[in-house]
């Protein structure tokens, strides 16, 4: 009797796990998010992020506009048949033309939080904007997400990384985090071995995720930048990069939106 009580409940752990809906998390750095963005804009960004549950938005701006706009995208969102809520962070601790906040948006049918994230601290003497933080609850299960914005590619964003590295490593915990964000840096590139070592994974590999001024023969990408980075207790169903560019024609009015593609990763939790 003890014996088939117990392969029931192995079955019924077994089945609740690998019948959990995959979650789907964008990615986004959406160039100067804030009041340059209009109403079609930002119903174009909507349109984008709507089939996501969550939405990581660096490049939100510090000053008048960047709250509102995040606010807008959000009621966008709400009018296109999900409930959505959505966090902003305060301003990083940054210098003058760095200081930028980050955002959250998601469904509210299956996604709670308890509070409203944090920029982490420890962090803010060791990289230009500290990430921002939030810890999600799906059905019960706790996700941590991360969103981080480095420094430009010739600042050395490299250190900010193996900063970061050092953070996850040193707060090490058995429930499934996601970073996610603009690195500035090749996930192929050996600073992120470290990051590899802890057992998290890049969702995509040599991607090609930025914008470039203009066509190149039919080319439009530049560097393989963006990227979320899953703990090994999470379980990748897919991922890509969202191509809202598609043909050479559209450049200039995509670039209106962000220089930066969208990455997404649909994945469960183990």
């Amino acid at each position: 009797m003890f014996k088939k009580t117990v392969l029931l409940l192995i079955i019924l752990f077994h089945f609740s796990v690998s019948s959990q809906e995959p979650i789907s998390l964008i990615s986004w750095n959406i160039r100067d998010f804030g009041k340059t963005k209009n109403s079609d804009e930002l119903d174009r960004i909507a349109d984008i992020v709507r089939d996501a549950d969550i939405v990581a938005i660096q490049e939100v701006v510090a000053g008048y506009g960047g709250a509102q706009a995040v606010a807008k995208l959000a009621d966008n969102l709400n009018r296109k048949g999900s409930k959505w809520d959505y966090v902003i962070s305060d301003p990083t601790n940054s210098t003058n033309y760095v200081t930028e906040r980050y955002a959250f948006i998601w469904k509210t049918k299956n996604i709670k939080i308890k509070n409203r994230g944090l920029l982490i601290a420890d962090l803010d003497s060791l990289v230009d904007r500290e990430p921002f933080f939030i810890d999600f609850y799906i059905k019960g299960r706790k996700l941590t997400v991360l969103n981080f914005h480095s420094r430009p590619h010739d600042k050395n964003p490299e250190r900010e990384i193996l900063a970061i590295t050092d953070f996850l490593k040193i707060n090490a915990s058995q429930h499934p985090i996601i970073l996610a964000g603009d690195f500035n840096v090749n996930e192929q590139e050996l600073v992120f071995d470290g990051l590899k070592t802890l057992g998290y994974n890049a969702s995509i590999s040599n991607d090609r995720t930025t914008l470039k001024q203009g066509c190149d023969g039919n080319n439009y990408l530049n560097y393989a930048i963006d990227n979320i980075f899953y703990s090994k207790n999470i379980t990748k169903v897919e991922s890509s990069t969202i191509d809202f560019v598609r043909v050479c024609e559209n450049l200039d009015d995509a670039r209106t939106l962000s220089d930066h593609l969208p990455v997404v990763l649909r994945f469960s939790i183990q």
